[in-house]
């Protein structure tokens, strides 16, 4: 397909640990053009090696927007997403024809491309009981609370996410229905034009990647990153895959071994739903991460 004249968006999307990011900076070399992340994580600047935020030498390579960008003490919503993005994008199409996003939070991306559903409000006392909650009795409560009163959500919701889960469950809880019942399927036109690549690998190929990228970021120190962050492990964006699991270990709750296998299958778990998310959407062309003559063939740039 040939991009049109229209200002476009390239957007990489795929599992975590598929390689997404290399994908995206090629065709940003290309394009000369620059790469908005759609990662939930990799916006916070006090997490590093735990998110596989790309590295020093990838992000010279080409300028990345939304990475570092905000606190683990702020809160970080794909409606905040959608905000921050748009508004860079209307930045950055005044120098650019053609902008890449890139990343893995399939909410954050239909946030941007689609908009938002509005959601009814909820009392504050059904919030304030779920965040006591989760605060005495963890994620673990707060996923087993979703499978059970929630399971469309749990399927395909980012069920490390505690963000996620609690404003699922605030829904059920104050209207009796699933968030997912509120997506009324109306899109929000935008006045660019959006191309949806995806990248994807044998599942026992990507569990290997999944695998070696854990075993290099304990080798990085991901171990000494969670223990600086330790202050900090009630928040939010603590509670996520690679942090939650070295912080039971700090607590003496599991060993670091059994640690780094549970941080593997919960990657791999992650992977999963990604990919159940995105094999929905039938505007993605899917493509492996080392084929790009085929991906530069399919957006009119040659081979």
């Amino acid at each position: 397909m040939e991009v049109p004249f229209q200002k476009t968006v390239i957007i990489i999307v795929g599992p975590t640990a598929v390689g997404k990011t290399p994908v995206a900076i090629r065709l940003a070399q290309y394009f000369s053009t620059e790469i908005i992340s759609a990662d939930s994580r990799q916006c916070y600047r006090e997490l590093n090696i735990g998110v596989a935020r790309p590295t020093p030498e990838e992000l010279a390579a080409v300028p990345h927007h939304f990475i570092a960008s905000h606190s683990i003490h702020e809160e970080v919503t794909a409606a905040v997403f959608e905000k921050y993005a748009l508004q860079k994008l209307q930045d950055l199409f005044r120098q650019h024809h053609v902008v890449l996003m890139a990343g893995g939070t399939g909410l954050y991306i239909k946030a941007f491309c689609e908009g938002l559903d509005e959601i009814p409000d909820v009392d504050r006392e059904i919030r304030t009981a779920i965040i006591r909650q989760y605060n005495e009795k963890g994620l673990p409560w707060l996923q087993e609370e979703i499978r059970h009163k929630d399971p469309a959500f749990f399927e395909v919701g980012e069920v490390q996410n505690p963000q996620r889960l609690m404003r699922a469950l605030e829904v059920r809880e104050a209207t009796g229905k699933s968030i997912l019942d509120f997506r009324s399927g109306k899109k929000t036109r935008r006045n660019f034009n959006i191309v949806k690549i995806g990248v994807q690998l044998p599942r026992e190929q990507l569990h290997q990647r999944i695998a070696e990228r854990v075993d290099r970021m304990m080798q990085e120190g991901l171990l000494e990153e969670v223990r600086s962050l330790y202050p900090y492990r009630h928040l939010p964006a603590l509670q996520t895959v690679g942090y939650h699991e070295l912080i039971d270990h700090l607590e003496g709750k599991i060993s670091l071994a059994g640690a780094v296998e549970q941080i593997k299958a919960s990657t791999r778990q992650y992977a999963r739903r990604q990919m159940t998310w995105f094999r929905k959407d039938r505007d993605i062309s899917w493509f492996t991460p080392g084929d790009m003559s085929a991906v530069l063939k399919f957006i009119g740039g040659g081979a």
